[in-house]
């Protein structure tokens, strides 16, 4: 069962999404996510352990690979698609209780900026590493980040920007969210952004790299 897991792990780490997928060359018509996470669930490999000795420990080679740029946009991307694939097996177990997600992370770019890339690659690291994503999209406002938290109490807030002229937002929002939610933990990230300006405007981390968000989120819960 172990090795079965360690493939699993191996098919998030290098994209290997299903058998007829030609990428990676390497493992051109071995089974790939979808089928052998199938078959661990038929052989009784226990759905927590799919999720955290398969997917969650394939899923952090690739943070850290791409964050040591060993690895770039595409193949996460095809490593997201891999992951994502196997969840849709385990999803039905964590309605029933069975698996269990870490906690819920609300994210999105923030109010007037249209860009996605770097949220959607951190929206993938997090829900690759056992987080339950709640993905708001583009051109959020407060109001959209408030109503999310009153559906997810405790859930920890994304905010991206890409731009100079949108990451002024990250301020008012953040201020908003702390005057109705003052507990809420709220993480930044994105190209203008910086640990001084994290501070300025009262946030609680900047990352500036998924990798980054996914350990900021595990140490609150260790």
């Amino acid at each position: 069962m172990s090795e079965l897991l360690t493939q699993i792990a191996e098919c998030i780490e290098f994209g290997k999404i299903n058998k007829v997928a030609p990428f990676p060359p390497q493992m051109k018509g071995q089974d790939g996510a979808d089928e052998l996470t199938a078959r661990a669930i038929a052989e009784g490999v226990a759905v927590q352990d799919i999720l955290t000795k398969g997917l969650m420990a394939g899923m952090e080679k690739v943070g850290i690979k791409f964050r040591e740029n060993k690895i770039f946009v595409p193949q996460v991307l095809m490593s997201a698609k891999a992951m994502s694939t196997a969840m849709m097996h385990l999803k039905p177990f964590f309605a029933s209780g069975e698996a269990r997600q870490k906690g819920t992370f609300i994210i999105g770019t923030v109010l007037g900026d249209l860009h996605d890339i770097g949220k959607n690659l951190v929206a993938m690291m997090v829900e690759g590493n056992g987080y339950n994503v709640v993905d708001l999209g583009t051109d959020v406002p407060a109001a959209k980040f408030i109503a999310a938290l009153e559906e997810y109490p405790g859930a920890v807030i994304g905010l991206s920007a890409l731009l100079t002229t949108t990451m002024t937002n990250m301020d008012s929002i953040t201020r908003e969210i702390k005057k109705l939610k003052p507990e809420t933990v709220v993480a930044i990230g994105g190209a203008p952004v910086n640990q001084e300006f994290c501070e300025k405007i009262g946030a609680d981390y900047y990352s500036p790299d998924p990798q980054g968000v996914v350990e900021f989120l595990n140490r609150r819960i260790a």
